[in-house]
């Protein structure tokens, strides 16, 4: 009932996640109210709700062991338990037309609108940030790939500076320049490798500094200011060549200020958990978990931070006795009381450093992108029988970087039973960071969808001019965990749409396969 508008919007979710631009962002925010306006229909209608409540009472009359003798009954039982419980939490139980339900339904348009505008304005202030470094002894000692990266940074740099003056001389210049990792200069940003790489690997503690408090400033009343005024000049740019064309009315912008953002989602959270009786938003963010209460949570985070703490409290120490002994006077205990926040990740590579006597750099020429595909493909076809076939160029991508690959069920002649796009490296520039994986298409009997296609996006180190991605061991870590949410969505065997693969699975539940894949 709700496949076609939510599989249209789901790739226009996608689309906004990883290829954002100013067109798509326009329409996105545009039609976002209409089709938050339609799930709510949908959530909220009685009609569907008692006819669902009727045929759970029917099976609950029912012989118990015939409802649930087959596994086809038992996703449709756990289908309509699901919908029946999220249609609760959508306000159904709200008498239609009241005050409470117009308020309720006002601040899930309202979150909608704040959630788009948090990520947007993220990855706004991360590609706003840049520093570049000309000096070659603020990197001594850093990685080759690191050096390399940077260095490409900025010739990307250069090359858009060029676009946005309308310099094509300039362009064509930067374009074909040639890129010299050890000689620089080099262009550091927020991405994820390139700001990663900066705080365990840049010996200039100065530098750290600017680039940890740029990325932990993104988006905050530190950095709003100069973006809003940006964005305010452009739309009045924009309103100035559209001069003389009718245009809607447009509500005023939410603002760059994540900060702010972020205060009034947590008082609608709770005025939303009120109008349903809850007692607060934790009592009703459980109420679709696993964990019985919020006790629960609190215990568990608690007997984590027991053991956990220590452990960090003793490594902290081990990393600021080795500045002291090896960083030289700025380190010293008169001028350095105790080491800073962009300092810890620096310290803490050079204690593993030396005591595994290992860099992680060493590391590096194993993890070629395809040798890590490789053999994490020979682990998927011993473990699940199931052979994993590149099938890029067959559809079409939204970049050039992206793969399509095909899964074959070995024990059934080789039969097609998923596939699965992959979108491995960051791009600051159009994609939000992080790494997700999300539902294409799910396995829906209903609908005729025998084959579940998933999306596997990833953030790792991009190649840099002819030489190949080179990951890091945690970038392997993220793809393999990845990899593991797409097996569960794409080896499912349920065939009721709401429970199969990843849907209809609890937040708490769900990071099982991916946590096995990654360990």
């Amino acid at each position: 009932m709700q496949h076609p508008l939510g599989y249209a919007w789901s790739i226009a979710s996608h689309l906004n996640g990883v290829k954002n631009t100013d067109e798509l962002r326009k329409e996105y925010e545009a039609n976002q109210p209409k089709v938050v306006q339609a799930s709510m229909k949908f959530g909220q209608s009685k009609v569907l709700y008692d006819a669902l409540s009727s045929l759970r009472t029917s099976w609950e009359t029912a012989d118990e062991e015939a409802a649930t003798s087959s596994f086809l009954a038992a996703q449709r039982r756990r289908a309509v338990s699901n919908t029946l419980r999220s249609m609760t939490l959508q306000g159904v139980g709200l008498p239609v037309g009241s005050p409470e339900q117009v308020r309720f339904n006002e601040i899930k348009l309202r979150f909608a609108e704040l959630s788009t505008a948090f990520s947007n304005n993220v990855l706004d202030a991360t590609k706003a940030f840049g520093l570049t470094v000309t000096d070659p002894s603020d990197v001594e000692d850093v990685p080759e790939s690191a050096l390399a990266m940077w260095a490409e940074a900025h010739r990307r740099f250069l090359v858009k500076e060029a676009e946005t003056e309308g310099d094509e001389e300039k362009k064509t210049e930067a374009e074909g320049m040639e890129v010299d990792a050890a000689k620089g200069p080099w262009r550091i940003t927020l991405d994820g490798p390139s700001y990663i790489a900066a705080m365990q690997h840049m010996p200039n503690r100065d530098v750290r500094k600017k680039v940890y408090l740029g990325y932990l400033t993104r988006a905050s009343e530190f950095t709003a200011s100069e973006a809003e005024a940006k964005a305010e000049a452009e739309a009045e740019a924009e309103a100035a060549d559209n001069k003389g064309e009718e245009t809607k009315e447009e509500k005023a912008p939410i603002g760059k200020n994540n900060v702010l953002i972020i205060e009034e989602i947590l008082k609608l959270r709770k005025e939303m958990a009120g109008l349903l009786g809850f007692d607060n938003y934790a009592e009703m963010s459980l109420a679709s978990k696993m964990a019985p209460d919020v006790a629960s949570v609190t215990n568990l985070s608690n007997l984590i931070l027991e053991k956990a703490l220590p452990a960090a409290q003793r490594e902290l120490a081990a990393a600021t006795d080795l500045a002291r002994a090896t960083g030289g006077p700025e380190y010293s205990e008169s001028n350095l009381p105790k080491l800073m926040p962009w300092d810890t990740s620096f310290w803490v590579e050079r204690l593993k450093e030396k005591t595994f006597d290992l860099k992680e750099e060493e590391l590096r020429p194993y993890f070629a992108l395809d040798a890590v595909l490789k053999g994490m493909f020979g682990l998927i076809e011993r473990i699940f029988d199931v052979e994993v076939r590149d099938a890029t160029g067959t559809v079409e991508v939204w970049h050039p970087d992206v793969r399509f690959f095909t899964l074959h069920d070995e024990s059934d002649e080789g039969k097609h039973i998923a596939s699965f796009y992959l979108d491995p490296y960051s791009r600051p520039a159009d994609k939000r960071g992080g790494a997700w994986m999300a539902d294409c298409l799910g396995k829906s009997e209903a609908l005729g969808f025998d084959v579940p296609v998933a999306y596997l996006t990833c953030n790792g180190s991009p190649p840099v001019g002819d030489k190949p991605s080179l990951m890091t061991f945690r970038e392997v870590e993220t793809l393999f965990h990845e990899t593991g949410h797409g097996l569960q969505h794409m080896l499912t065997r349920a065939t009721v749409g709401d429970v199969s693969g990843i849907n209809g699975v609890e937040w708490d539940a769900v990071e099982l396969p991916s946590q096995f894949m990654e360990n």
